[in-house]
Formats: structure tokens, C-alpha cells, sequence
């Protein structure tokens, strides 16, 4: 799965992004990845919930949410209520993580819980039973455009190790510092969903991109994901 981020796409022109990588079934983007960052949990200020929900209306690409925010336990709900159809919060940032996962699923949305690249993947073990996706980051959150960072794949590597061996039922997805050169280590550690933005959204076509992106993928992939 390829989730173009819209962070690196013009803000003044978002819903032409989101058709820019539609394209058609099978190649087009599977997700659109919107970053929605608060100043406060990350030193950057994007896109809210107004603007969620007028792009929900703009485009019919399933929208992944990710919210680098605080208190996602007050505000999560509300992204899942726009029609997002999947929601992702920070493990570090989240009070009850367990009843933030229910309450986004009751709201009609997948439940994504997201990691720094320093946050340790065994104490949440218990937590991500209750979720759908599991998002490591490969960069610090905060600003697009930074290098990938190759020591978290050994997170990846275990959380695919986990989900082959039933002991989770997730999609592994990552972000940050995804492009045609780093999407193959991603893919062969056993990654589902690839974020991806400058590597889309700074090419001549994104939807071309999203192909590539794909294509390089399947080459490099020891598992077949998981259906969206």
C-alpha cells in the first residue's frame, strides 16, 4: 500500500493533490496520509479538523490521519467522525491508549498508533492488540523532507515478526524519508504501508511516482500485505 503524504503537496491546492495520485484501481494511491501537527507535541503547525473534513468531501481516497498532537484523547474522535478512515495517535502523547483505540473504532474509523524513533516497541505489546494499524516513524515527527533513519526497521522487522506469528493483527506502516531509494529496505523488513511524500508530490507526476514506489515494493517484498 502506498499512502502519498499531502504535507509535501501544495496546501493551496489539496484537492488537486489528492486527484493527482488517484489514478486507477491497483495503481493509483491506496491511502492519502495527512499530517495534522498542533505546534505544542511537534515545533510545526499544519491542517485541522475543517480542513479533514473539506478534503473528505474533495476526494474519495480513504484518508490516513495521523495526528502529531496533544491530548489525542480529546481530539481523535473527532477526525474519525469526519470520515477519516483511519486515525492514527502518538503512543507518547495518548492517556489511555486502550480506550482511545475503542473510541475511534465506535466512531467508524481504523485505530493507528504511532511511535518516535526512539519510543521501544515491547512495553505497548498489550496496547497494539487493540489496534489496526501500527505507524513507525522513521524520522522525527514534525517536518517532511528529513533522512531516513534504517535503525527503526529492526522495530519493523519485529512487529512483522509478531504479526506472522499471530501475536498482533495490524498493518505495519512507515513514514518519513520514504523514496525510491530507502522503500525496498522498508518493504523486505515487512512493511504493508508506505508513506510517502517529497518522493510523490516533488515528482513531475505523482501518480507516475506512486507506480514506481509500487513496483519497487512488490520486487522487494517477502510478504503480500494486508487488504485495505
Amino acid at each position: 500500500m502506498i499512502a502519498p503524504s499531502i504535507l509535501a503537496a501544495d496546501f493551496a491546492r489539496l484537492a488537486e493533490a489528492a486527484d493527482a495520485v488517484r489514478g486507477e484501481p491497483g495503481s493509483g494511491a491506496d491511502w492519502l496520509h495527512v499530517d495534522v501537527m498542533d505546534a505544542h507535541f511537534v515545533p510545526n503547525l499544519t491542517i485541522g479538523l475543517p480542513v479533514v473534513t473539506s478534503l473528505r468531501a474533495a476526494t474519495d481516497l480513504p484518508l490516513d490521519c495521523h495526528l502529531m498532537i496533544e491530548d489525542p484523547d480529546r481530539w481523535a474522535i473527532g477526525y474519525a467522525e469526519a470520515g477519516a478512515h483511519n486515525v492514527t495517535v502518538h503512543v507518547e502523547a495518548a492517556k489511555d491508549p486502550i480506550a482511545l483505540a475503542k473510541d475511534l473504532r465506535a466512531a467508524g474509523a481504523k485505530a493507528g498508533l504511532s511511535m518516535k524513533p526512539g519510543t521501544p516497541l515491547e512495553p505497548y505489546l498489550d496496547v497494539l492488540r487493540h489496534y489496526d494499524t501500527l505507524l513507525v516513524m522513521s524520522v522525527e515527527p514534525g517536518f517532511g523532507g528529513q533522512e531516513f533513519r534504517p535503525e527503526v526497521l529492526d522495530k519493523v522487522r519485529t512487529a512483522r515478526r509478531l504479526v506472522d506469528t499471530g501475536h498482533l493483527t495490524l498493518l505495519v506502516e512507515i513514514d518519513g524519508g520514504i523514496n525510491d531509494e530507502t522503500v525496498g529496505a522498508a518493504a523486505e523488513a515487512g512493511v504493508d504501508c508506505f508513506v510517502a511524500g517529497s518522493a510523490v508530490y516533488g515528482a513531475d507526476r505523482p501518480e507516475a511516482a506512486v507506480r514506481a514506489l509500487r513496483e519497487r515494493v512488490v520486487a522487494a517484498s517477502p510478504h503480500r500485505g494486508w487488504s485495505a
